[in-house]
């Protein structure tokens, strides 16, 4: 049986905050990263997903949540920079992350395998890890259930060469997603208010991942700068 199996009991119907900063943004630390999961504890989350194994050390210092671990980690010649290899799958299960997800989507990994040929050797290598397949269509998210994974996520919808520039939340795909998928759907990408949160849930996702709109303050400013600039 996967271990931490419950989660996903734990989150249903819940919102999970996205906690991370990367090298070149402002709250780059693992310290702020530990403390704005906690911010997001007192708020009501459910849950945290979180980028490097620094950051999810700190935030289990700090809260007792169910933890989505990823580790963003650019290789030359790829375009697949979520969890790609199992280098970093490793270094998550060995930190004992709740839930490890990576970029399932159909393009070439950095060892020049597809998702098709790498997730089956992931699986037999940690049979009792959650894994989550972060897709950017509902073709991907279809193979990544017949592949093996515990949850399918919208996360990489507008970020692909075959989705860029889509409207996000891609509410279309998450109500296709949440009508025919037998594993728990989660809704990440582009929700920026309570309102697209609320309209995710009532198309049947299983729980949410919310992140720049609560946890990136530069973002956030600029949304708000840019509401009152003039052409």
């Amino acid at each position: 049986m996967n271990r931490n199996a419950n989660v996903f009991e734990q989150v249903k119907g819940k919102l999970i905050v996205s906690c991370q900063a990367l090298p070149d943004e402002p709250l780059h630390s693992p310290f702020i990263m530990g403390r704005m999961a906690y911010a997001a504890f007192l708020g009501g989350a459910a849950g945290i997903r979180a980028n490097s194994v620094e950051d999810i050390q700190e935030m289990k210092k700090q809260v007792k949540l169910p933890i989505i671990g990823i580790i963003k980690q650019d290789y030359e010649g790829s375009d697949v920079f979520i969890t790609p290899t199992d280098r970093e799958v490793g270094l998550l299960y060995r930190e004992g992350v709740d839930i490890i997800a990576i970029d399932a989507t159909d393009r070439v990994r950095p060892d020049g395998t597809t998702i098709a040929e790498q997730f089956p050797q992931l699986k037999a290598k940690y049979p009792d890890q959650l894994f989550m397949a972060d897709c950017s269509t509902y073709e991907e998210a279809m193979t990544a259930i017949e592949l093996g994974f515990d949850c399918i996520g919208t996360t990489l919808c507008g970020y692909t060469d075959a989705t860029r520039g889509k409207a996000l939340p891609d509410f279309e795909l998450l109500g296709k997603l949440a009508a025919a998928s037998p594993v728990p759907v989660i809704a990440e990408g582009g929700i920026s208010t309570p309102e697209e949160l609320k309209r995710a849930f009532e198309l049947g996702v299983h729980t949410a991942v919310v992140g720049s709109a609560i946890t990136r303050p530069m973002e956030i400013t600029k949304r708000f700068v840019k509401a009152i600039e003039r052409d």
